[in-house]
């Protein structure tokens, strides 16, 4: 599956890599940061993309070091204007860097496009001494009705493995780690532009969120769990 980040074809399905997510997604990181009162002094992203979640968490915490490692060439071009001396971006794989050991490392919507996601869970626990995770919940009783919201992921945007907030904390804690935290996080109800049908869907969403969080998560879907992990 790593073939298509190398040779364009993820990059024209997804020409912006996401990149008009990243702000959203760094306020989560933000917020799970400082809710845990971490201080890390350098900041890892595997699987970076574009760079713009760096970028924007090294506007927040000047004082740190951040470092992507990125095995697109394309989305490594995307990172380069986005360099500066507290930001550096590798065109490699993070696990083949042997020396490489960080206080925070970053995997944000990465477990899910990785074939052998065990096996990358456990060689990336060495890298660093705290990891956060944000993790797609994919599977939904709506999904799993309707079907096509997976087929769709799979085919526009990579995603080979689906989880629950039950098998995404189970998975983390058979490869080793120990869960610091976790919350739910909803790009579909929180961000603009999300489409007119994902709009409609949104009232019930948030209407049912309100009443029961599980319950609304496991019964309509489009939410994700970032996670703190040891």
């Amino acid at each position: 599956m790593s073939k298509i980040y190398e040779d364009g074809a993820y990059l024209e399905n997804n020409p912006s890599w996401h990149e008009e997510d990243s702000p959203w997604k760094a306020q989560q990181i933000v917020k799970m940061i400082e809710r845990n009162r971490l201080k890390p002094a350098t900041i890892c992203e595997v699987g970076c993309g574009a760079g713009e979640i760096l970028h924007q968490l090294s506007e927040h915490y000047a004082d740190k070091q951040y470092i992507g490692y990125e095995i697109s060439p394309q989305a490594f071009e995307m990172c380069q204007n986005k360099s500066t001396d507290n930001v550096t971006f590798h065109l490699r794989d993070l696990l083949d860097d042997d020396d490489a050991r960080f206080d925070l490392v970053l995997a944000i919507d990465v477990i899910e496009h990785v074939e052998d996601c065990f096996g990358f869970l456990r060689k990336l626990m060495g890298k660093g001494e705290y990891k956060i995770f944000h993790i797609p919940l994919d599977l939904s009783v709506q999904t799993v009705l309707r079907s096509s919201p997976i087929t769709r992921a799979r085919a526009s945007v990579g995603h080979i493995h689906y989880f629950t907030k039950e098998t995404a904390l189970e998975t983390l804690k058979d490869t080793g780690y120990e869960i610091v935290d976790h919350f739910y996080t909803c790009g579909s109800t929180e961000l603009p532009n999300r489409g007119w049908k994902a709009n409609l869907m949104n009232i019930p969403r948030k209407l049912a969120y309100g009443l029961h969080k599980d319950l609304a998560v496991r019964l309509l879907g489009r939410y994700s769990l970032l996670v703190l992990a040891k």
